[in-house]
């Protein structure tokens, strides 16, 4: 189980490709808000469920999953 503490805002996620995901706006319950400025969020905010990161480490928290497939699964709506 990810432990929530550790994720802060303006954090890097990568997938685990080591390509870019997105960047940590806030946690929203079980779902990690990626900011809507960033280059790869096409103006939107996304959110990823918690269950698809690793531990972070510094700033980039790492997905268990290709960046492309994360991008598949994330959603622009928390409910």
């Amino acid at each position: 189980m990810m432990f929530v503490e550790p994720i802060k805002e303006g954090q890097r996620v990568i997938g685990s490709d080591g390509g870019h995901v997105g960047t940590v706006d806030a946690l929203s319950g079980q779902l990690i808000k990626l900011k809507k400025n960033d280059p790869e969020s096409s103006g939107a905010h996304h959110y990823l469920d918690l269950a698809l990161a690793v531990a972070p480490e510094d700033d980039t928290i790492e997905l268990i999953v290709p960046a492309a497939e994360a991008k598949e699964r994330w959603s622009e709506a928390t409910e």
